[in-house]
């Protein structure tokens, strides 16, 4: 069942109707191709693109008896031709058409996913660029590091995502692949000049060499790669569940008027779009190996991987699309609170400042070793009696041997850990 929340567009890739128009578009142009080739009469061919037509109730019936879908397929548009259906799904197999079918689909997929990925890459560069200055703590194993900015962080993501996307242009090349080669994939009854011309009318690749069916690594490349870009997903989604954090608060999902955190708690504001991405990743990672496990099948062909794609295939994508869509309306209206990244920077006493003071200790003269045990003592005592910790350094008999008041101050700014902002923005998108 497709669920409530797919849109239009990739609900429809899936359904009953558009399965059967393109397997009747290949059988179609198969005809089309023999009649070229002499093998068809080509006023037989033109008669039936005009008859034929398919009915999804009809086919279900079929189905209860035949208790094969393509046959029940064929066999309903047989109906509807006429004598001339002798020439329907000549020298072909069931896998030519089910197997070049949804690579079909797959592509189609493909493109609302393409479109998703750029749609969300816009969003995270406006972001990038609005909050370029916006200082913010960085935060290593959750423990305050040094200063980065809001900004570096959403610049990380649109390179992520733009990796992403160069992936799924792969991936959709990677299945843009049919064959129309038979029972074993050997051409025994229908030429390979009929398998080159008719993908080439259905814009996909014959794939050099198949047995019953396209091989299934192809396959598994593509939903490892929805995988991957699910796991991006989640990635970014754990990081503003953190940032959400009462006790971190930097940064928050829109809250509605109207809505509602906890049946129980009326203050609640939860990261819950975060959370269901998170959730769904997990889905569309198990169909990544699910489409693994299809990999190893018997011989030229057993039916093993068929029920898991009728699952995965529309799952997975519609799944990512639904996922691309709700992280890009979750950043495009996140609410952002630059005060509170401030106040989160200040909250350690300047213990953010520690490598830099190490560094500007080894440069006076004192060896690393001995520069590093005269931070972390001070710094050590900030974090046990929360005291001041330039202050501190200030009064360290070692320290003021070696460094003047006006080094520590030049030391303590902020500015000095984003000198180089600029230069990330442009690796990252070009002409700043």
């Amino acid at each position: 069942m497709i669920p409530r929340y797919t849109r239009p567009e990739m609900a429809r890739i899936w359904t009953e109707q558009r399965k059967f128009e393109t397997w009747l578009e290949i059988e179609l142009a198969v005809c089309e191709v023999l009649a070229e080739l002499g093998e068809i009469p080509k006023g037989a061919v033109e008669e039936i693109r005009r008859k034929a037509h398919f009915d999804v109730e009809r086919i279900h019936e079929l189905e209860k008896v035949t208790k094969h879908d393509v046959v029940a397929f064929l066999t309903n548009v047989g109906e509807s031709i006429g004598p001339l259906s002798r020439y329907l799904h000549y020298g072909l197999t069931s896998s030519d058409i089910l197997d070049t079918s949804l690579a079909l689909l797959l592509g189609e997929a493909s493109e609302l996913l393409l479109k998703d990925i750029r749609r969300l890459l816009e969003v995270l560069k406006e972001k990038a660029f609005q909050y370029k200055e916006t200082p913010m703590i960085g935060r290593t194993h959750g423990v305050h590091a040094e200063p980065i900015t809001f900004g570096l962080k959403m610049a990380l993501w649109y390179d992520e995502m733009r990796r992403n996307l160069l992936r799924m242009e792969r991936a959709r090349e990677t299945v843009r692949v049919g064959k129309i080669s038979g029972a074993v994939g050997t051409f025994a009854h229908i030429p390979p000049v009929v398998e080159e011309r008719v993908c080439a009318r259905l814009g996909l690749r014959p794939a050099p060499i198949s047995t019953q069916i396209i091989q299934r690594d192809l396959h598994a490349e593509f939903f490892t790669t929805l995988a991957l870009i699910a796991s991006s997903i989640e990635k970014f989604s754990v990081e503003l569940r953190h940032l959400q954090r009462t006790e971190v608060l930097e940064a928050e999902e829109f809250f509605s008027r109207g809505q509602k955190g906890s049946s129980a708690m009326p203050h609640k504001r939860n990261p819950i779009s975060a959370e269901n991405l998170s959730g769904l990743a997990r889905l569309v990672r198990s169909y990544s190996l699910a489409s693994l496990e299809n990999i190893a099948l018997w011989h030229e062909r057993d039916i093993s991987h068929s029920s898991v794609e009728r699952v995965i295939a529309p799952d997975a994508t519609i799944l990512l699309d639904y996922m691309l869509q709700r992280f890009t309306s979750l950043v495009e209206n996140l609410m952002v609170y630059p005060e509170q990244m401030r106040k989160n920077l200040e909250k350690m006493g300047g213990l953010i400042y520690s490598e830099a003071v190490l560094l500007l200790l080894t440069k006076k003269g004192l060896s690393r070793d001995e520069a590093y045990q005269v931070v972390q003592r001070n710094a050590m005592k900030v974090w046990e009696e929360g005291l001041d910790f330039k202050s501190l350094l200030s009064q360290d008999e070692t320290v003021k041997g070696l460094l003047r008041p006006e080094d520590l101050d030049h030391t303590f700014e902020l500015r000095n850990h984003l000198k180089h902002v600029e230069d990330i923005f442009h690796r990252v998108f070009g002409e700043t």
